[in-house]
């Protein structure tokens, strides 16, 4: 797909590792200019001096409100335009609601749910004064399954899900492009908070799709013509109902 995103500026959160990095690598392939967002000053910087003139480093805490309003004006500032938001930051709280932290929920559902309304929020205007745009927004194949070892992590994938559909419906008029990628379980970070068990097992029977695996998706809906949006795309391992 090289060259398919000449000309474009990306934003995309929690882009330092995971998803985020791999769908950023895969948007610079492609020819786009990427704004790398992420709290890890280190890991932005790295990535930034491996693409130099391309990436573009970010450091944003998106659960400081304060940092969180700055972050568009600061993109814009940077990179003078926003084709392409990718709302991927995230966090992960598994196992029993009763062993669950309530200050962890609290964290958890505001990056999972309020921090990504608020980004879209924050650059709906600017997409729709220069009348196109794509938000993407890494959701979850537990949107769409009630998982029964992860009800708080699933819940917020649930509520972002509806965000999604509903806000897609309101925007497309003015030219912009709103859907999700809910895969299955990817081997990120966030599986290290995954039961034991069940993350033996899915390495047992081949059920975890890589980053990269996801950024072709997020490519695909990317580089659909203008007419056609891609709503939601929800991929799994072949293995993951073994």
């Amino acid at each position: 797909m090289a060259g398919n995103l000449n000309g474009k500026v990306a934003a995309v959160t929690g882009a330092a590792s995971g998803i985020g990095l791999a769908s950023a690598e895969a948007m610079l392939a492609a020819g786009a200019r990427v704004v790398i967002i992420d709290r890890d000053a280190a890991a932005v910087e790295a990535i930034c001096d491996r693409y130099k003139g391309t990436a573009i480093p970010l450091v944003v805490d998106l659960l400081d409100p304060v940092d969180c309003a700055q972050m568009l004006p600061k993109i814009l500032e940077l990179a003078g335009q926003v084709d392409i938001l990718h709302c991927n930051a995230g966090s992960y709280v598994g196992g029993d609601l009763i062993d669950n932290d309530t200050s962890s929920i609290d964290r958890m559902m505001n990056l999972n749910v309020n921090v990504v309304m608020k980004n879209v929020h924050d650059v709906l205007p600017h997409m729709i004064a220069r009348g196109s745009g794509d938000i993407i927004v890494t959701s979850s194949l537990a949107a769409h399954f009630p998982t029964p070892w992860e009800p708080v992590y699933a819940s917020s994938k649930w509520a972002i899900n509806c965000f999604v559909q509903t806000v897609r419906r309101q925007v497309f008029k003015h030219g912009i492009r709103v859907g999700a990628i809910s895969p299955g379980p990817v081997i990120t970070a966030l599986l290290s908070d995954w039961p034991e068990e069940k993350l033996q097992e899915a390495r047992d029977t081949g059920s975890l799709l890589e980053a990269s695996e996801v950024a072709e998706v997020v490519m695909f809906m990317l580089t659909r013509p203008r007419g056609m949006t891609i709503r939601d795309v929800v991929m799994m391992p072949t293995n993951f109902d073994l």
